[in-house]
Formats: C-alpha cells, sequence, structure tokens
C-alpha cells in the first residue's frame, strides 16, 4: 500500500488508481440498476400504451425508473411509500388543479391538501414528501389534462408496479454479491487501519495511532449502508422467486455479517485505548502490535471463505487464537493468588485494550462459522482467564 508523500498527498498515479477502483466497484454495484431500470420504462411504456390507450405514457416509464431507482439499497416499505407519494400526489393535483387552474395560492393549497391526505394515511417519511413534491410539479409543470381515458394517477400506479415487478421478479440483485460489494468499502479501509495502528504501536507514534482510529471511526456511515443492504437482499430472498434458493446462504451470511460488525467496532475499541496509552506514556509490548497485525490478516483470510473458492476458515480462526495467544503474553502472567499483588506489562488503557481485543477476537470467530458457547470457551481457554465472559 502506497502511503501519502511529504506534503500529506497521494502520488498522482495512486490518486488514479484509487479513482478508477472506486468508479469499477460503483459499476459492479450499480450496473444492474441500469438494466432494471431500462427494463422497467420499456415494459411501462408498451403497458401504457397499449392497455392504457395513451398515446404518450410519459408517466409511467417515469414512475418505473424511479422506483428501481429507489429500491436500491432501501426496505421494501420505503419504496412503496414513495409509490403511494408519488400516485396521491398526482390524484390530489388533478383533481384541484381541473377546479382552480394553475397559480401560487392553487400551488400551496395542492401540497397542503395532499400531505394532509397522506398524514391520514399514515404515511411515513417517504410518503409525504413524495406527495407534496409531486403535489408541486403537477401544479406548476403539468397543466391540468381533461378527458383522459385513463387518469394520470392510475398511468403512474402501473408504472410503479412495474418498476416493483421487474426488481423484484425479472431482474432482482443478487443478494450475496450485492451485500459482498457493500462490505468491501468497510473491510479494505479496517485491515488497512489495524496494520497501520501496529506500525504506530512499534514506532510509538502517536499520530500515526491517532489517525489509524480516525480511519476505523469514519466508517460507521458505511457500516450503515451495509446493514440496508442486508435489509434489502433479505427482502430479495424472501419476495423474488429466483432468489428464493439462496434464503439459508444468506441467512449465515447475514450472520457473519452482523458479528463482523461487532469485531469492527471492538476493535475501534482497541485502537482507542491503545491510543489512549500512547498519549499516557505507557508500556505497549511488541507483542501486542504483532497481534493486532495478525488480526487484520485473520480478517482478510476470513472473508476468502464468502467468495466462489470458498476457503476454509480454519486457517483464519488460528490467525485469531494465535492473535490471542499474543496479547496474553503482551498482558504477562496473571497471579495464581488472586489476593496477592502482581506486575502487569500493560498499563490502565493496555488492559482495558487486552479485554477489548478478546471480546472482538470472540466476534471475529462467531463471524467465521463458530456458535457463540464454542468460540466464548476457544477464547477463554486460550487466554487461560476462565473468569473471563
Amino acid at each position: 500500500m502506497r502511503r501519502p508523500g511529504p506534503t500529506g498527498r497521494w502520488p498522482a498515479c495512486a490518486r488514479l488508481r484509487h479513482a478508477v477502483s472506486a468508479r469499477v466497484w460503483r459499476f459492479r454495484l450499480f450496473g444492474l440498476l441500469a438494466v432494471q431500470a431500462g427494463v422497467a420504462a420499456t415494459l411501462a411504456w408498451f403497458v401504457g400504451a397499449q392497455f392504457l390507450d395513451n398515446p404518450s405514457p410519459v408517466l409511467a416509464p417515469t414512475t418505473a425508473v424511479g422506483i428501481v431507482a429507489a429500491s436500491m439499497g432501501t426496505r421494501l416499505r420505503r419504496t412503496v411509500e414513495l409509490l403511494v407519494g408519488v400516485v396521491l400526489g398526482l390524484a390530489v393535483g388533478d383533481a384541484l388543479m381541473s377546479l382552480f387552474g394553475i397559480g401560487p395560492w392553487q400551488t400551496g393549497l395542492v401540497v397542503v391538501l395532499a400531505i394532509i391526505v397522506a398524514v391520514l394515511l399514515k404515511g411515513g417519511g417517504s410518503l409525504l414528501t413524495q406527495a407534496g413534491g409531486t403535489a408541486v410539479l403537477i401544479a406548476t409543470l403539468e397543466p391540468p389534462v381533461r378527458e383522459l381515458s385513463v387518469p394520470r394517477f392510475v398511468d403512474s400506479a402501473v408504472g410503479g408496479l412495474i418498476g416493483l415487478a421487474v426488481g423484484l421478479l425479472l431482474v432482482p440483485i443478487h443478494p450475496q454479491r450485492t451485500v459482498q460489494r457493500l462490505a468491501e468499502p468497510v473491510l479494505d479501509p479496517t485491515i488497512a487501519a489495524l496494520h497501520n495502528l501496529a506500525a504506530a504501536l512499534r514506532r510509538r507514534d502517536l499520530g500515526g495511532a491517532e489517525q489509524s482510529l480516525t480511519g476505523l471511526r469514519i466508517l460507521g456511515s458505511r457500516m450503515t449502508a451495509l446493514d440496508e443492504g442486508l435489509g434489502a437482499a433479505q427482502e430479495v430472498v424472501r419476495l423474488a422467486p429466483l432468489r428464493w434458493h439462496q434464503r439459508k446462504i444468506l441467512a449465515q451470511y447475514t450472520r457473519s455479517i452482523h458479528h463482523l460488525e461487532r469485531s469492527l467496532y471492538g476493535c475501534r475499541a482497541v485502537a482507542r485505548r491503545l491510543t489512549k496509552a500512547l498519549r499516557d506514556d505507557e508500556p505497549i509490548p511488541d507483542e501486542f502490535a504483532a497481534a493486532i497485525d495478525l488480526l487484520a490478516t485473520s480478517v482478510q483470510t476470513l472473508r476468502r471463505t464468502t467468495t466462489p473458492e470458498r476457503a476454509d476458515p480454519q486457517e483464519g480462526r488460528r490467525q485469531i487464537i494465535t492473535a490471542v495467544e499474543l496479547v496474553e503474553k503482551a498482558q504477562g502472567e496473571a497471579a495464581p493468588d488472586p489476593t496477592r499483588p502482581h506486575t502487569h506489562r500493560l498499563g490502565y488503557s493496555g488492559m482495558i485494550a487486552a479485554g477489548e481485543f478478546r471480546t472482538a477476537s470472540q466476534d471475529l470467530l462467531i463471524a467465521s462459522g463458530l456458535d457463540t458457547e464454542e468460540a466464548g470457551a476457544l477464547v477463554r481457554r486460550t487466554s487461560g482467564r476462565d473468569e473471563w465472559d
């Protein structure tokens, strides 16, 4: 991994590679969206023209594309709320504009009534926003159209339903691949931050440790996106017949992701405590830095267990256990008699970091496929501290 130059900026070639890889990642994640939107627009136009007797079915494909785009990474409930909001805004706008015409006070009245109706339907924020926004568009951009064989809100509703059908029935996302691609921007920076933290600990570089801690802290929004992607993937395997066969494997993968996230939060706690230890000039043995390096390597190893090659998780588990052993060496031998004082190799913050490290290791073992009791017993046995839970 190339590091920034003396000015703190990345070399031009490194920035270029990063930009290209970021765009490739976005294409892999959202590329299917273009196909879904194209199919939905085609079907919505065809249905609007052939079955709704609309010579210019603009609203049907527009709504279909909007629903496909909105459904990417969101829960089905919010997507349905968006569809209902569009239809509701169109219905209220068409009804009132045909009576009162177009103007400033008419626009305000349409928005107020559309949102009131949405509130009475107990809609959420998405429904309220979409109903008001669509009402504004209808009141300001679209003149009232009379003598239509099919009302425009019906045209829009059909388009939205086609968009939902395309996303769930005809061209559904691949749940596991989608979640894996959402996990990449979480795992890669985490692994890099842990390796950088270990290097900073060896140099007793407080600035480097603080940078690593910051790198772990800013991953919160990416973890939120990963959780939303998991929710969307679970809905797809529940509702899309083409993905029903993936229910079992996605359930296992979801459990692993949740415990992996917990482990990453634990790693952030370790980084925070060790940064405090450096700031307070506490001793940090080299074994602790080696343990962090090895834990980062185990995350990289375990991620290969979810690839098509399906690597054996045993290697990653051995790395985790070895890392726990290294932390125990860094911490020092526990006194055989708990009533007698003894000397630790770590200071106050380092001791807390050791406990957080064991917790993170246990969650990582569970993410590898072990059950909770087995993972806890293995960590306790390795640490030689059976009283730890």
